[in-house]
């Protein structure tokens, strides 16, 4: 398994891992506001799969997806697992073909951007993973204040070591 594919598997696992354990809340836990980040764990969550989408979507020419109704499902804990497994499949599928195609520092316009810009394959790609890293930590530290019990770490080599290497 090359280093790309342990990020992206990783990534995927990884916050899959966590909105699981955010069943273990309520409702009115999952919008609880906290002092940090996005506040709540059901907006950090949604944070993260948005961020996944929009970069995947960007970096494929900048047709943006849309959830059918009702759109409150896209808001569910249902609803969120299901944006990512469909976002990280679609990132992992992104990435592995740019590095097969060697297009890492080639370049697409960002379109979001005012005024648009260009940006390399590879930095967008190493941005959403470590984007979302940065956002599962606050996840953590927030389920934690929770008291949800046996919050994964989500560190890489234990992901390794449970499914990779199985």
């Amino acid at each position: 398994m090359n280093l790309l594919d342990r990020l992206l598997g990783h990534d995927a696992w990884t916050t899959a891992c966590l909105l699981q354990q955010s069943r273990a809340l309520t409702e009115k836990q999952l919008d609880q506001e906290f002092d940090l980040g996005w506040r709540t764990v059901r907006a950090t969550l949604e944070h993260i799969i948005d961020n996944m989408e929009t970069w995947v979507d960007l970096m494929n020419g900048g047709l943006f997806r849309e959830h059918p109704e009702p759109a409150g499902y896209w808001r569910t804990l249902d609803g969120l697992s299901d944006r990512l497994t469909q976002a990280s499949h679609d990132l992992a599928i992104l990435a592995q073909r740019i590095q097969a195609e060697g297009r890492f520092d080639d370049t697409w316009v960002d379109v979001l951007d005012e005024p648009h810009r260009q940006k390399t394959f590879g930095g967008a790609i190493a941005h959403v993973i470590t984007h979302s890293m940065h956002h599962r930590a606050q996840l953590i530290h927030i389920l934690r204040r929770h008291g949800v019990k046996d919050v994964i770490e989500g560190d890489l080599l234990s992901w390794e070591q449970q499914y990779a290497l199985a």
